[in-house]
């Protein structure tokens, strides 16, 4: 017979769902959970009494949760333990031009995934697109923010007209432009870069002339170049985000 035990599982397991909520959360505490997010627990996780369930406050971190309750319609979650704090983000803020709705929910998903603090959507001459559904714009964030388990979600700001993001632009952080005439290769501007930043990246058809400009007279703007190649809007703000991330951000 063998002198080795089963080793006990881990608790909470790896394959627990994962949900923000908007109650502050801490240890014993019960947190009731209805509609969409009762739904998708019980009816698609499956999630029965004792099951583990990890939720995030956007406040304290991550918790491991154990179901008190499950209903046809609701259900209950007591808190049990603090499995992580919340997480510190690079000080990172993308700015990019609205694009179509399908190409814009794919840039907001993966700047979510790359650990972006922030995200400035911008209007400019020749964006096809001139609003944006902030609700279900942070309803992505959330969904990418939980299958990608950060802990911190992403702000997201009002669409802003590009001028008035020039005028108001802060002293102390670097604006790195996007620019598709050319700048600086973005690997070395970025590596040589510390403290906070910004990435601004252009629509489907290029900035103006005049845009151009207008962001270059910028003191805290610095144009970088992207490559050989014209990128598509979500192309050239999804990898820039990257390449940050990787050289100056939480990946380096």
């Amino acid at each position: 017979m063998s002198d080795h035990l089963p080793a006990t599982p881990a608790w909470p397991p790896r394959s627990a769902p994962r949900l923000f909520v908007a109650t502050p959360l801490s240890e014993g505490l019960q947190v009731p959970v209805d509609g969409p997010q009762a739904h998708y627990l019980a009816r698609v996780m499956r999630v029965g009494i004792d099951d583990a369930v990890i939720l995030c406050d956007n406040i304290s971190g991550e918790w491991a949760t154990r179901a008190v309750h499950v209903g046809k319609r609701d259900l209950v979650l007591e808190c049990v333990s603090l499995l992580r704090e919340r997480e510190d983000v690079p000080d990172f803020t993308l700015c990019a031009a609205l694009l179509k709705k399908d190409r814009f929910d794919l840039v907001l998903e993966k700047a979510c995934e790359l650990g972006v603090a922030r995200i400035q959507p911008v209007l400019t001459r020749r964006c096809v697109a001139d609003k944006l559904n902030l609700e279900r714009a942070r309803a992505t964030l959330t969904e990418a923010a939980e299958q990608c388990a950060r802990t911190a979600l992403p702000e997201i700001a009002e669409p802003v007209k590009l001028d008035a993001l020039l005028r108001a632009w802060p002293e102390q952080r670097a604006l790195f432009f996007a620019d598709e005439l050319g700048g600086a290769p973005a690997a070395a501007s970025f590596g040589a870069h510390k403290g906070p930043a910004a990435l601004l990246t252009g629509p489907e058809g290029g900035f103006t002339d005049e845009e151009r400009a207008a962001i270059r007279a910028l003191p805290q703007a610095s144009a970088i170049t992207l490559g050989p190649r014209i990128l598509r809007g979500e192309t050239a703000a999804i990898g820039a985000t990257a390449l940050w991330m990787g050289l100056s951000g939480d990946w380096a």
